[in-house]
C-alpha cells in the first residue's frame, strides 16, 4: 500500500484535458462554464475597494479560480462591517466574489480552466515568445552583417573614387575645377614633353646613320616631326609647316556649351535695312512730300535713248570708256604672313594630327633601338658583324647599355604621352563638354559610396529595432514562464490531493 501511496502519477500536458475529462474530474462542457463566470468576473471588477494587492492581482493578469480566492480573503479584511451576527456578508461585493468562487467549485470548472490555461502557455504563447526572440537576434545578425558590408562597400568606393582621382592628378575636393585647371597646365605638360625629346639626339642620330647605311638613302624622311620637337621644342604647328616662327598666334576660342536662347525673339543677325531708290523714278513707303523730294534726285540714269543709238549706253556708269575689270576673291578669309591662325596656332602636341604623327615616330625610333639591342646580343653572328665592319663609327661605338638607356628614354616619352592622364585631357582639350561627362561619372562612386552609407544607417536602426524588441519581449518571457510554473504547481497539487497525495508530474513542460 505504501509503495502504491509513492507511485508518481505521470500526465503528458498535451493531454492533460483529455485526462481530467475521461476520469470525470471535470465536465465536458466546462467551457460554457467559464464564460459565465468571466462575465461575471468582469462585472464584480468595476467596484473594487481601495487595495494594493488587490490592484496588483487584477493588473494585467488572467484572474483564476486562486485569484479569487485570494480577493475573498482581502475582502473578509475590508467588508468586515458588513458582516452580521450570521457570519454572513451583507456586502455585495463580498456577495458576488463568493458566487464566483461557488460557480468555479462546481464540477471542479477551475481546474479545467487551469489546465487549459497551462496547456495554452506551454503549447503557444512560449513557444511563440521564443520564436519572436529568436528572430530579433537572427534579424540583428543580418542587419549587423548588413552594416559591415555597406561599410566596406563604402570605403572601397571611396577607395575607388579617389584612385581615379590620382590617375587624373586631381584630389577630387572639387572634380570639375580641378580638370579645368589641369588642362591649363596642359600647355606646360606639353613643354616637359617637348624639353624631354631633346635628351633622343643621340638616338635619333644612331637611327639616321643605319638608314643611311642599310638602305643608302637620304635622312630627310626619318622622323621628321620629332627632329623638329627634338631641335626646335613643342613649337606651333605654323612653325612646322613653313619653317619660319609666327609673328603673332591667335589661338582658337575654347568651345563652350551652347546658350539657352529666347524663342520669342527672332535673331535677324546683322543686317542693316538700306533704302535704295526704287526704279523707274518710284519711292515705296514714303510720304508724299518724300516721295516727291525722291523723285527730283538725280540718279545719274537717262532714259532717254543715245543719239548714237547704243541701247546699252542708256546708263552712265562712269568708267570713262575704259573696260572694267572684275576682281574675283578667293573663299574663305585671307590670312597675312606670319600669323598663326586656327589649326596652325596649336602646338604640335596639341594638334592631334600633330601629335599622332610624333608618338608613331616615337614608337617607330623605339621599334628601331628593340631590333638593335636584339642584333647587339647576338655576339656569335660573324655575318652580322661584318657586315658593320665599313659602318659609320656612330653605329660601331654603340654600347649595349647607351642603346638601352636610349630605348627607355623612348619608351618613357611614350608613356606620357600615352598615359591615361593625358588622354583625359586631350580629350577636355578637344571637348570641354566632356568635363561634365567625367566629372560626374567620377562622382557617380562618390553617390554609390554615400548611399551605401545610408544603407548602412538604415541597417543599424533596423538592428537597434530588433534589439529594443528584444529586450522588451524577454521580459514577458519571464513573467510568463513564471506564472506558467505556478499554475503547473498549483494543477499538481490538487490532482495529487484527489488521489491521496500521491506525487503528479506533468510531462512534456519545456520552459
Amino acid at each position: 500500500m505504501q509503495d502504491y501511496q509513492n507511485l508518481p502519477i505521470d500526465i503528458q500536458t498535451s493531454k492533460l484535458l483529455d485526462w481530467l475529462v475521461d476520469r470525470r474530474h471535470c465536465n465536458l462542457k466546462w467551457q460554457s462554464h467559464v464564460l459565465t463566470i468571466r462575465e461575471k468576473i468582469n462585472a464584480a471588477i468595476q467596484d473594487m475597494p481601495e487595495n494594493e494587492e488587490i490592484k496588483q492581482l487584477l493588473s494585467g493578469s488572467y484572474i483564476h479560480y486562486f485569484h479569487c480566492l485570494r480577493i475573498v480573503e482581502i475582502l473578509k479584511g475590508t467588508e468586515a462591517s458588513s458582516k452580521n451576527i450570521f457570519g454572513r456578508y451583507s456586502s455585495q461585493r463580498m456577495k458576488d466574489w463568493q458566487e464566483i468562487v461557488s460557480l468555479y467549485e462546481k464540477e471542479n470548472t477551475y481546474l479545467a480552466e487551469l489546465a487549459s490555461l497551462f496547456v495554452r502557455n506551454v503549447s503557444y504563447e512560449v513557444p511563440s515568445l521564443k520564436k519572436q526572440i529568436s528572430k530579433c537576434r537572427q534579424l540583428q545578425q543580418e542587419y549587423g552583417r548588413k552594416e559591415e558590408e555597406c561599410q566596406l562597400g563604402a570605403a572601397e568606393m571611396r577607395e575607388r573614387f579617389y584612385a581615379s582621382c590620382k590617375q587624373h592628378g586631381i584630389t577630387g575636393d572639387n572634380v570639375r575645377r580641378e580638370l579645368l585647371a589641369l588642362v591649363k597646365d596642359l600647355p606646360a605638360l606639353l613643354a616637359e614633353i617637348g624639353a624631354g625629346a631633346q635628351a633622343l639626339s643621340e638616338a635619333i642620330e644612331l637611327y639616321q646613320a643605319c638608314v643611311q647605311f642599310v638602305c643608302e638613302s637620304s635622312t630627310e624622311q626619318v622622323v621628321p616631326l620629332l627632329r623638329h620637337v627634338q631641335a626646335r621644342g613643342n613649337t606651333t604647328v605654323y612653325e612646322w609647316r613653313r619653317g619660319v616662327e609666327p609673328t603673332l598666334v591667335e589661338r582658337p576660342l575654347a568651345e563652350e556649351g551652347p546658350q539657352p536662347q529666347d524663342e520669342d525673339v527672332i535673331d535677324w543677325g546683322d543686317f542693316e535695312v538700306q533704302s535704295s531708290p526704287a526704279p523707274m523714278g518710284a519711292a515705296y513707303g514714303l510720304s508724299g512730300e518724300d516721295r516727291a523730294q525722291a523723285e527730283e534726285v538725280d540718279w545719274g540714269i537717262s532714259l532717254e535713248p543715245d543719239p548714237e543709238g547704243d541701247s546699252a549706253d542708256g546708263i552712265d556708269w562712269g568708267d570713262g570708256g575704259d573696260p572694267v575689270q572684275i576682281t574675283v576673291l578667293e573663299a574663305g578669309i585671307q590670312v597675312p604672313d606670319g600669323v598663326a591662325r586656327g589649326p596652325d596656332a596649336l602646338t604640335l602636341l596639341e594638334s592631334p594630327e600633330t601629335r599622332s604623327q610624333f608618338i608613331d615616330e616615337l614608337m617607330e625610333l623605339e621599334a628601331f633601338l628593340s631590333q638593335r639591342l636584339v642584333e647587339m646580343g647576338e655576339e656569335a653572328d660573324v655575318v652580322s658583324v661584318s657586315q658593320f665592319q665599313l659602318a659609320p663609327p656612330v653605329l660601331q661605338g654603340q654600347t649595349l647599355g647607351k642603346v638601352v638607356a636610349m630605348a627607355a628614354a623612348v619608351r618613357e616619352l611614350i608613356g606620357q604621352l600615352t598615359s591615361l592622364r593625358m588622354q583625359h585631357l586631350f580629350l577636355i582639350l578637344a571637348s570641354p563638354r566632356y568635363v561634365d561627362r567625367l566629372s560626374e561619372l567620377l562622382r557617380q562612386k562618390l553617390k554609390q559610396a554615400e548611399l551605401l552609407v545610408l544603407k548602412k544607417e538604415l541597417a543599424a536602426q533596423k538592428r537597434q529595432g530588433a534589439l529594443e524588441e528584444q529586450a522588451a519581449l524577454e521580459p514577458k518571457l519571464d513573467l510568463l514562464g513564471e506564472r506558467t510554473k505556478e499554475l503547473q504547481k498549483l494543477i499538481e497539487v490538487d490532482i495529487s490531493q484527489r488521489y491521496g497525495g500521491r506525487p503528479v508530474n506533468l510531462m512534456g513542460a519545456s520552459l
